[in-house]
């Protein structure tokens, strides 16, 4: 493990990494006090004066960003997935928002961050620099990213594809997408405020049958592509309705 240096203050912060999340986070912190921000950067930028760097890049090109910096700094990325690894031999640490950056940039206050540092000292960065722009650090290990990460993807990727298909068969019967956004945001309301189980409504959770077994004709004379995931989106929702009768 690198060595700390307790005494030396960080106050020159490079943030290396054009894209979204790279500008959001540059625009974040040029608001702050105690600590300057240069950025965004492009990957391979010379940043002889900084003494930490923040590597808003793609996951496969963190080890690159990171070999193209000169000892000295606290190197960082911004990955979910990834552990601290390909920073080495930096004192390293990561800080990866648990939100969805768009092209508008962010409102980072309130949301989470997940941390981690390979020594003291960055993991304390880590933490200040989350808590300047409002997010809640907590603490994830190298063992615990690849299941942290695969829950954000299942919470927000896999929910957009979910509701791609049901944007596909809403379409055949005249539904446009935004008719059901607003049954999306109450849905997503009410998982927040009373968990999956008090949230659970439909065929399922009353165990209507007679329902289901019309919607899923619906699916296979329609979309019939989309038959295997309606029925296993059924079962697992039998499965939380079962459990949550049992709670």
């Amino acid at each position: 493990m690198p060595p700390t240096h307790p005494k030396r203050r960080v106050t020159r912060l490079a943030i290396v990494g054009a894209g979204r999340l790279g500008a959001a986070f540059t625009h974040a912190l040029a608001a702050t006090d105690e600590i300057t921000v240069a950025g965004p950067l492009r990957r391979g930028a010379h940043v002889p004066d900084a003494d930490a760097v923040l590597l808003c890049v793609p996951d496969t090109e963190i080890a690159n960003a990171a070999a193209a910096v000169s000892p000295g700094p606290l190197v960082g990325h911004c990955s979910g997935a990834t552990g601290l690894e390909p920073l080495a031999p930096h004192e390293a640490f990561s800080l990866h928002p648990l939100m969805t950056v768009t092209a508008d940039g962010a409102d980072f206050a309130g949301a989470t961050a997940a941390i981690d540092g390979s020594t003291e000292r960055a993991t304390d960065f880590a933490g200040y620099l989350a808590g300047k722009i409002g997010l809640e650090p907590i603490h994830v290990q190298a063992a615990d990213r690849p299941a942290y990460h695969a829950a954000a993807s299942i919470a927000s990727n896999f929910l957009i594809t979910l509701e791609a298909a049901a944007e596909r068969l809403a379409a055949t019967a005249g539904i446009q997408r935004g008719m059901l956004v607003p049954l999306v945001r109450a849905t997503v309301e009410n998982w927040a405020a009373l968990g999956p189980a008090q949230a659970l409504t439909g065929p399922v959770a009353r165990g209507d049958e007679a329902t289901l077994a019309r919607q899923r004709q619906a699916v296979a004379d329609r979309t019939p592509d989309l038959l295997t995931l309606f029925d296993s989106l059924t079962e697992a929702t039998r499965a939380l309705a079962a459990g949550s009768r049992l709670a």
